[in-house]
């Protein structure tokens, strides 16, 4: 029987087996953070355990960052002690840090990918739940607990039961005006949060195959909110071509070794998975999520809708909202893009396309935080600041900023939000702030209208 491109990167980790129990899985690359980062050193240093393969580790600042004047010194305590204790625990340890200021500092699950450190054929794990965005390598890619942090510092490797396998296939043509991440919350709006627990899945189809690499880690990063352990795209010229020459990927003659195997990930025709479903790219439209979970997505021309169900409810009654309205001319205050979902340079490609020669709502506040340093480098380098700039909109300097409030960055208590990130859960954005998740390109239209509309309308 043939094997699926999670089986044939999975099993090629196996260390170890226990008889009908967990496997030892080798990890080849551990990314880490400021957050989650602190307890597990601290494990190792008190149980005086030395990290086993510092090179295979690599650090950024992320969640804590500032995104205005990040030359000055970080006003928040809580931020500055974090950061601080990263730098330390680095250093202490030889381990490469990408820090607040450097050139290749960012969002994790955007640095790492852009400098070729992300790679097919791999295992990747970090103190983070979106790391499912790697998955778009065809990279078997999961976010970790503190305590597992801790076991991969002491011995590169975990030990894990193999998840079950799932597969999700969109074949057709999108219309015009949907993006990757409508088609990721359309599937689970369709599915729900809890369809892929216990699975990691496989996305495959027309679709995929014709998505960028950006769209593909989109996707790939919201696998999480399905409930997934993580989500794969099978690598393939697309994805090599977007990791040759990159800092730290393979050259010369070792890549074109390295293609060689990765062409071999790709799912056998005789491969069965454990759960399978599939959709039509036409019946997918631009999304929004009217709810406080991201399965509560319905398309621009829907309503809400009208079951009884407490749970329901109560997720109206925090956003406000009533059954069976629209959302189609909402005012709305407040316009986020980026995050780790959307703060590639794709994605202000297309909202700077859309917001060319227009102005911003003046109700509207419009935050753009580049993933990373390379990405705001290229915004400038590519003109798309100035359009933002003409436009209204204020660009800020990388972090994952207003897609989780643990800075300066948080949506006023009972304001609207249309964001690009990834979670509309109570409070996310900041305490009583109601999210909902959209595209850039939804984002970019709200922010010119000052309310919610049916951009499609508008398309040439």
């Amino acid at each position: 029987m043939g094997k699926t491109l999670f089986d044939k990167v999975w099993d090629a980790h196996v260390v170890d087996s226990v008889e009908n129990g967990p496997q030892i899985l080798y990890i080849d690359k551990h990314l880490i953070h400021e957050v989650t980062s602190p307890q597990a050193f601290n494990e190792l240093r008190e149980r005086n355990i030395p990290i086993a393969r510092p090179n295979q580790i690599v650090a950024t600042a992320d969640h804590n960052t500032p995104t205005k004047n990040q030359h000055l010194p970080i006003k928040d305590e809580l931020s500055r002690n974090q950061l601080e204790q990263l730098t330390k625990n680095c250093k202490e340890n030889n381990i490469t840090l990408y820090g607040l200021g450097h050139e290749y500092n960012g969002i994790v699950h955007v640095m790492a990918p852009e400098l070729g450190i992300t790679q097919p054929g791999m295992t990747m794990v970090c103190g983070d739940s979106h790391t499912s965005t790697h998955g778009a390598f065809g990279t078997i890619a999961f976010g970790i607990g503190t305590s597992q942090v801790a076991q991969v510092f002491a011995s590169q490797c975990l030990l894990l039961p193999k998840p079950k396998k799932l597969r999700v296939s969109v074949n057709g043509k999108l219309k015009k005006g949907v993006l990757p991440k409508d088609v990721i919350l359309y599937i689970i709006a369709q599915l729900g949060t809890n369809s892929g627990t216990g699975y990691f899945c496989e996305y495959a189809g027309d679709v995929f195959e014709e998505m960028s690499m950006e769209g593909r880690m989109t996707v790939c990063n919201m696998s999480i909110e399905m409930g997934a352990r993580g989500g794969m795209i099978a690598p393939d010229q697309t994805t090599f071509d977007y990791v040759k020459g990159r800092k730290f990927a393979p050259k010369g003659e070792e890549f074109d070794k390295k293609v060689a195997y990765w062409k071999t990930l790709r799912t056998d025709e005789d491969a069965t998975f454990d759960q399978e479903y599939s959709f039509r790219a036409e019946d997918i439209e631009p999304m929004l999520t009217y709810g406080t979970n991201p399965g509560m997505g319905i398309k621009i021309s829907e309503n809400i809708p009208t079951q009884n169900d407490v749970s329901f409810e109560k997720s109206l009654h925090y956003m406000n909202f009533k059954k069976g309205e629209s959302l189609v001319n909402k005012p709305i205050n407040y316009v986020f893009i980026g995050s780790c979902t959307n703060s590639r340079i794709e994605d202000f490609r297309i909202a700077a396309n859309y917001v060319k020669g227009k102005q911003k709502a003046s109700n509207v506040n419009a935050w753009l935080v580049p993933g990373s340093q390379q990405v705001a480098k290229q915004i400038e380098e590519e003109g798309l600041q100035h359009i933002f700039e003409n436009a209204g909109f204020e660009l800020r300097q990388p972090g994952c900023s207003a897609c989780l409030a643990m800075n300066e960055d948080k949506i006023p208590e009972g304001e609207y939000c249309v964001s690009t990130s990834n979670r509309n859960f109570e409070g996310r954005q900041g305490q009583g702030a109601r999210t909902i998740l959209a595209s850039p390109l939804m984002a970019a239209a709200t922010a010119v209208e000052g309310k919610i509309i049916d951009f499609t309308k508008h398309l040439n």
